[in-house]
């Protein structure tokens, strides 16, 4: 097997995705306990888990960054290969040279739609249908950019990516695969100093009728209100300090509270509606450079690529509890 691309100290810094918080939080404050490591995986065969999504029997479908697959992790551990992207001779992606697996979202109905970056023509959003079959792409996305985090609204029938290299949120339609530039601004723009990975807006998520992003370079979390007629609000910052910040997750019954997977600290912090954070997960409890969380009830899921350690990728699950407030 050939040796994978070795992520540059600053260019997988860029990988990360964002968190963060803004209505108050419900009955206290969530507490994160018991992790346990439901799944190991082969860093030299690419099984580097970028992103996911969750189905409704508690099964995580994962997007392996640099296998170019698609996976399904039961709570038990049990793995299976649901779609392998299409290989691309040549490939030229901006940051990491090789084609590559992001984003993830799910439509209710089981339809999966991830984020493929080649720097070709086939860098865009791909389907894959939930009866199975070939994934195929349904739009083409600027083959000079690095579309990451991903999301539905599936009552306006759109989906949203970041674009960690333009700076740009695309907004995407289910119908017919037009793209639009929906918020660009230098809040979602990749840094340029000496220490910035040339990494910007990279996690996204659909939450109370807003885009949630996260700026890697930045280490923010930013908040974009859709309005009436689905144009982007005002980007309005709501969390910073977050360095190494990947994709991220909101915790349910707690307003805009996030848990956020920062990568390069190997930490899953707790991101408050005010913007302060606190750490709730480490290295100790089995992250090897965590690239996203998603929260269901009592549960969370934190993937973790070992992008940096090339020690044991993982998938882990954790228990989201009440705790008294700070």
């Amino acid at each position: 097997m050939p040796r994978l691309p070795r992520l540059a100290g600053a260019t997988a810094l860029a990988l990360a995705v964002g968190l963060l918080a803004t209505a108050p939080a419900m009955g206290g404050e969530p507490a994160v306990s018991d992790p346990r490591i439901v799944a190991h995986f082969d860093f030299a065969q690419g099984g580097t888990p970028e992103n996911l999504a969750l189905e409704p029997d508690g099964s995580a479908d994962l997007t392996f960054f640099f296998a170019r697959k698609i996976v399904n992790v039961t709570r038990d551990g049990d793995t299976r290969t649901l779609a392998t992207l299409p290989a691309v001779p040549n490939p030229h992606t901006p940051v990491v040279t090789a084609a590559v697996v992001t984003g993830i979202a799910r439509a209710y109905d089981g339809t999966l739609y991830v984020n493929y970056a080649t720097g070709t023509r086939k860098t865009g959003i791909w389907r894959l249908d939930r009866d199975g079959g070939a994934p195929r792409q349904i739009a083409e996305l600027p083959a000079d950019g690095f579309p990451n985090g991903l999301a539905l609204d599936e009552r306006r029938g759109v989906l949203y990516a970041a674009d960690s290299v333009l700076g740009t949120v695309w907004r995407v339609s289910l119908e017919n695969g037009t793209r639009t530039a929906w918020a660009t601004g230098a809040e979602l723009d990749p840094g340029t100093g000496a220490n910035a990975a040339g990494v910007g807006s990279n996690g996204l998520r659909f939450h109370h009728n807003a885009v949630w992003v996260s700026n890697t370079d930045a280490a923010t979390l930013l908040r974009i209100p859709v309005r009436e007629d689905g144009s982007a609000g005002r980007i309005r910052t709501r969390a910073t300090g977050l360095t190494g910040v990947d994709d991220f997750g909101f915790v349910e019954r707690h307003g805009d509270t996030v848990l956020a997977a920062l990568l390069s600290s190997d930490e899953v912090v707790r991101v408050r509606p005010d913007g302060s954070h606190a750490v709730v997960l480490t290295a100790a409890d089995g992250l090897s450079n965590p690239t996203a969380v998603a929260v269901r009830g009592r549960s969370a899921y934190v993937t973790s690529a070992a992008y940096f350690t090339e020690d044991d990728p993982n998938l882990l699950l954790a228990r989201v509890h009440q705790r008294a407030r700070d």
